[in-house]
């Protein structure tokens, strides 16, 4: 068993905002926009059912990916066309995990774990259906296979671009309902050591964007922190 985490989600540049962190270790999860052209509908901000003001922005289509059915999505799929995360990621097989992490806005008073401003945090994660699926290898699947990333964001764009698709399983996939904490709290620049002991990046540099590989121990204590909350990353 292995895992790869990878940074998703809104940021500073795309739409212009993070999604928020609150004291409890809550969250929501905001999509960044679609950026091109599809020949399925997708979903704009406005229609996602969220509590952040996305009134700015509510008439852009989003990137739903990756896609949670908790959050709205149809099945727990993932797609990448860049080839830094495409790598690691079609290196996964069925049984493996994909956690996805984000850069979050502390919203209100931060709690001991976190940064005052803003940190990076687990959000969810899939374990994988079946081994992950190249791009060249989706146009040769059978159509029934095909038929299950039919709601990914990749899969709707014109043309289809992903480089890799993932699909998580309904029983072992899921978004979270509280994060674990990838930033110190003295800063979200400052990576704890679940980064800098646990996986394959330094935490030297800008590690909240870079894909992180953890072997089994790291990927089995992202796991039992998912399920214990936030509180639990310092015990």
């Amino acid at each position: 068993m292995r895992g790869v985490a990878i940074n998703v989600g809104a940021n500073t540049n795309e739409p212009g905002f993070r999604g928020p962190l609150y004291p409890d270790g809550t969250f929501e999860y905001i999509p960044i926009p679609e950026s091109k052209p599809t020949s399925d509908p997708v979903p704009t901000y406005g229609d996602l059912d969220l509590t952040t003001d996305v009134s700015a922005v509510a008439d852009r289509p989003v990137h739903f990916d990756p896609e949670f059915p908790e959050a709205g999505g149809e099945r727990y799929t993932y797609g990448d066309e860049h080839g830094v995360k495409a790598g690691p990621l079609s290196e996964l097989s069925a049984g493996d995990y994909l956690f996805f992490y984000a850069t979050l806005s502390t919203a209100g008073e931060a709690p001991a774990w976190a940064p005052s401003e803003w940190g990076a945090y687990v959000i969810g994660h899939f374990r994988l259906a079946r081994d992950a699926v190249t791009g060249e290898e989706y146009r040769s699947l059978p159509d029934a296979e095909r038929a299950r990333f039919a709601s990914n964001a990749h899969v709707k764009r014109d043309p289809f671009d992903a480089r890799v698709l993932v699909r998580g399983s309904d029983g072992g996939s899921r978004l979270y309902e509280t994060v674990v904490p990838l930033s110190e709290p003295s800063g979200g620049t400052d990576a704890n050591a679940l980064v800098t002991d646990l996986s394959s990046d330094s935490g030297k540099g800008p590690w909240w964007r870079r894909p992180m590989r953890f072997d089994a121990a790291g990927t089995e204590r992202l796991l039992a922190l998912a399920d214990a909350g936030p509180d639990a990353v310092e015990a």
